[in-house]
């Protein structure tokens, strides 16, 4: 084997250089840096269900679309991804293109919430904070958007209570989950959930987190910090960098019998799709999804891979069905160029267009519409408007 040259050799030490000044700058830029806030955009407490929160966002200008858009977002991280900074924010581009939104905080589970079910999730909490809507608004239908595993729950919703909702909006949102397209829904086979639920009660956040990082080890885990050296002298990227590790650490746990009932059933079994899945009871029929659709994914998803998110079109009764893809993966949604740039226009014009006048506005809409069942027993909890 050859010893390197002179010239090789000082190359190399002339790199290590470069790359230890660069280490050093870097230690120093994050020195400086404070602490990053998420989701600054103001928004209000307007009801509360047990850890359970609703809010509306305030605008700065006076909404043009007459009907409320509720945003679900999921039970895995934080809704503050949708609102990660003022220039990268979808929920300040949508106010601004004249929607008026609300959307849904699942808060922190405790150790007391290990039997809130799927079931409690759509028929209590969804269920609620879309009738204070109506109440407030004077509405019999509001618009719903649902993002990622918060899209599967709009759309049992919707099918459950499709006289509620007028509009209907998913975005990387998993529906068919039998797809050999992501390690994600490869792995969710052989997790033995009940052995874990029973085990632990909650699933914790950070063995979930931890899960998602290792679907792309190196790129999740090893090349974001050394890309984070390229970036030392630049205090605007280094934010943008500690806002998304922010994000990312930030993992409620999960309800245990919620997170048994999602796995086993819809990972699992794919009940969704064939008409299995109950709820209440009641069985979720994708059919009974007659309002406008507009159906949103991410063509390099690894999360939910458009082969799970594209079938809920071929699914539902919907005459009105839009499908949008955007060319970015399950991140690049929320804080891509791209999406920043046409997201929230193509989705506000696509509400405005469908919304129409507020109908039944002057009149206080009935709880027990025809086709609603209420939950045959509630949780007792803490319930009240703000």
């Amino acid at each position: 084997m050859e010893s390197p040259s002179e010239e090789q050799a000082a190359l190399f030490v002339k790199e290590i250089d470069k790359y230890s000044n660069r280490l050093f700058r870097m230690t120093e830029t994050l020195l400086k840096t404070k602490d990053v806030d998420l989701a600054t955009s103001p928004k209000d407490l307007v009801f509360q269900q047990d850890r359970v929160k609703l809010y509306r966002l305030r605008s700065k200008k006076r909404p043009s679309c007459p009907v409320p858009l509720l945003i679900i977002y999921a039970l895995v991280n934080r809704e503050t991804m949708m609102d990660l900074e003022e220039g990268r924010s979808i929920i300040r581009n949508m106010l601004d293109h004249g929607l008026d939104i609300y959307i849904i905080v699942w808060g922190y589970p405790s150790r007391l919430d290990r039997y809130v079910t799927l079931d409690d999730c759509i028929d209590i909490y969804i269920n609620d904070c879309v009738d204070h809507i109506r109440e407030e608004k004077g509405l019999e239908r509001i618009n719903l958007m649902g993002v990622c595993q918060g899209g599967t729950f709009a759309s049992i919703y919707a099918a459950l209570y499709p006289e509620k909702v007028r509009n209907l909006i998913t975005m990387v949102t998993p529906i068919d989950f039998d797809t050999d397209d992501g390690l994600l829904n490869i792995w969710s086979r052989y997790i033995d959930v009940d052995l874990m639920v029973d085990s632990l009660g909650n699933i914790p956040g950070d063995f979930l987190n931890f899960g998602f990082l290792m679907l792309k080890p190196f790129q999740l885990m090893i090349d974001k910090y050394i890309g984070l050296v390229d970036i030392a002298e630049d205090p605007a990227s280094v934010l943008n960098f500690l806002r998304m590790e922010k994000w990312i650490n930030d993992s409620p746990d999960q309800s245990g019998e919620t997170f048994r009932k999602f796995v086993n059933e819809l990972y699992k079994e794919n009940r969704l799709i064939k008409g299995q899945l109950r709820i209440g009871g009641r069985k979720v029929d994708l059919k009974r999804i007659d309002m406008p659709l507009l159906n949103i994914y991410a063509e390099q998803d690894h999360l939910v891979p458009p082969s799970s998110s594209e079938p809920l079109g071929e699914l539902v009764s919907s005459t009105d069905v839009t499908a949008r893809s955007f060319p970015v993966g399950h991140i690049g949604m929320y804080v891509s160029s791209k999406a920043q740039r046409d997201l929230a226009p193509t989705i506000a014009a696509w509400l405005i267009k469908r919304s129409g006048r507020a109908t039944g506005a002057k009149r206080k809409p009935s709880r027990g519409t025809t086709g609603t069942k209420r939950p045959a027993a509630r949780r007792a909890g803490r319930r009240r408007s703000v």
